[in-house]
């Protein structure tokens, strides 16, 4: 998960500043008229007339260029496109950043969106910022590229949405966003962000850091840093919490998806989370590591069934999608 270092450093921020809404959506301001200069090639298509394409769209970088590498602002997806001419129901998925995972960019939903589209669901699938060519890693804790890379993660995604709501096969009031770890963390910032969502499913990601900052790992890793040091820096990027903005994410429904064994998220502190968020919301836990499982899987799609009114796969269909494989955490991390 590439926030493994956010779960520590950027997960629990002391609430120094209570930012009023409109401020906290200063940060997150982009062009929407900049050009989207879109490229679209068929990969393959699959059974029933789906098209699987590669695609990449541009996104608005500005300061950000020096901390997101070259190509922060160029963003590669998949785009998942069933066969007719819609207006259709539509998700974006933001994939997880487990370090290890062969699926830690576009390919973790791919299978699930193809099964979707055969239910008539468009999707579009992005990399995350973390695994576009010539990103590199700032591995020092309390740094700035932490925080450019979730205002730049955000922004990809809504340039995504631009691009769907844009077309004219999709139907602007059925439209989900499902994210997985960091992106189930840009699902949360979106969530008070960007009103054109109908549904938001968070699957094992964080939404507080207050409710972070309670627990004992986090004061121990902030004696280990410098409490002031760290302080300080929660101070200035107080607006970085996603427990600001989950509040906010009313009228759109949120579902959340939380795994037992989990070495960052217990269940004391998802109870935290789910009193933050605003109603409609569910959550449900699941006996299973931070990868979730299959229960989890038909949970999700059923869920985006009832939200965007589209008829659900059959059970034996969503049952033949892999299971997604839990890597060892790495041990700094632990």
């Amino acid at each position: 998960m590439k926030r493994i270092a956010m779960l520590v450093l950027l997960l629990a921020a002391p609430a120094f500043a209570q930012d009023s809404y409109d401020q906290l959506l200063s940060h997150w301001i982009y062009d929407p008229s900049t050009p989207l200069n879109v490229r679209l090639d068929r990969l393959e298509v699959r059974q029933g007339g789906i098209h699987v394409n590669e695609m990449v769209y541009s996104s608005p970088v500005g300061d950000r260029a020096k901390f997101v590498g070259p190509n922060g602002g160029e963003v590669t997806a998949y785009a998942v496109m069933p066969n007719g001419k819609g207006p259709f129901p539509a998700a974006i998925y933001g994939h997880w950043c487990m370090p290890g995972s062969e699926m830690m960019n576009r390919k973790e939903f791919l299978e699930e969106a193809i099964m979707l589209a055969r239910s008539g669901v468009m999707s579009l699938l992005p990399d995350h910022v973390t695994v576009h060519p010539g990103f590199v890693a700032d591995r020092s804790p309390m740094n700035e590229q932490q925080v450019a890379v979730e205002v730049q993660e955000d922004i990809n995604l809504r340039r995504g949405m631009d691009w769907l709501l844009a077309s004219k096969y999709v139907d602007p009031q059925r439209v989900a966003y499902v994210g997985h770890s960091c992106g189930a963390n840009a699902g949360a910032f979106l969530s008070g962000i960007d009103k054109r969502f109908k549904a938001f499913v968070i699957m094992a990601g964080n939404l507080s850091d207050e409710v972070n900052m309670k627990s004992k790992m986090f004061q121990e890793y902030r004696q280990k840093v410098g409490a002031e040091k760290l302080d300080a820096f929660q101070a200035k990027y107080s607006w970085l919490d996603p427990g600001k903005y989950v509040p906010h994410a009313a009228p759109a429904a949120m579902f959340l998806q939380y795994a037992t064994d989990e070495p960052f998220i217990s269940g004391e502190i998802v109870k935290g989370y789910l009193a933050l968020v605003s109603e409609p919301k569910k959550l449900k836990m699941y006996e299973a590591p931070h990868a979730l499982n299959a229960e989890a899987t038909r949970d999700r799609i059923a869920y985006l069934a009832e939200q965007l009114s589209f008829a659900p796969p059959d059970a034996k269909t969503v049952a033949a999608i892999p299971a997604l494989v839990q890597p060892p955490w790495p041990k700094a991390a632990q």
